[in-house]
């Protein structure tokens, strides 16, 4: 299950990748008083219409990020206890096989081969257990990555209408490139998005 522990760790890690470009064409009028007059405009000159997001802190913060990081512990404990209990079956089987061996427990070799052959294909059986219970654990992680990241998507651009935003970018480790290699903090809009985001999730 160390894999399984590795899938949670890293694939959490890059949960969120948030990044998007809002255009208000819809109506020229609301294009014109969108904009900011590069030329004439004090606000231009003391803060641009952009912003970041913290992915780091978002994802620490975020109600529905902690719900699904609850879920997903939830899940890989469950499988870990399943098959680690199975583990401890197939040990006590094979113990018993040994002591029934050393003490010519079987009627014939043949027996002896037969209960031998059965214990190996158990434990095949379990390794392709664990596998697939991997595999499913990374596939409800995507699943749940992709849900939450579409949620905080769709928000954005419900937060973005109020603010007005021409580009709102994804800073933090938690991002498999960084987009901004260094900001000012009066850009930095993650505690507003977080406090945003929590009044929008309910469980």
């Amino acid at each position: 299950m160390k894999n399984v522990h590795y899938v949670i760790d890293g694939v959490l890690a890059v949960a969120v990748v948030v990044l998007f470009v809002l255009h208000f064409t819809s109506d020229k009028n609301a294009e014109n008083t969108s904009r900011i007059d590069i030329s004439s405009s004090e606000e231009f000159t003391s803060r641009l219409p952009l912003a970041y997001i913290d992915a780091d802190t978002l994802l620490l913060k975020y109600y529905f990020s902690i719900d699904l990081r609850e879920q997903i512990v939830k899940k890989e404990e469950d499988a870990r206890a399943y098959l680690t209990q199975e583990e401890r079956n197939l040990q006590t089987a094979a113990e018993s096989f040994n002591y029934r061996y050393q003490n010519n427990a079987f009627t014939t070799q043949e027996r002896a081969q037969q209960e031998q052959q059965r214990l190996i294909r158990q434990q095949q059986e379990l390794e392709a257990k664990a596998e697939k219970m991997s595999m499913e654990l990374m596939e409800e992680i995507q699943r749940l990555n992709t849900q939450m990241r579409d949620t905080i998507v769709s928000h954005l651009k419900e937060y973005n209408l109020t603010k007005h935003y021409h580009v709102i970018f994804s800073n933090g480790s938690s991002n498999t490139v960084n987009p901004i290699v260094a900001a000012d903090d009066v850009y930095n809009i993650t505690d507003e998005v977080i406090d945003f985001l929590n009044k929008k999730w309910s469980k």
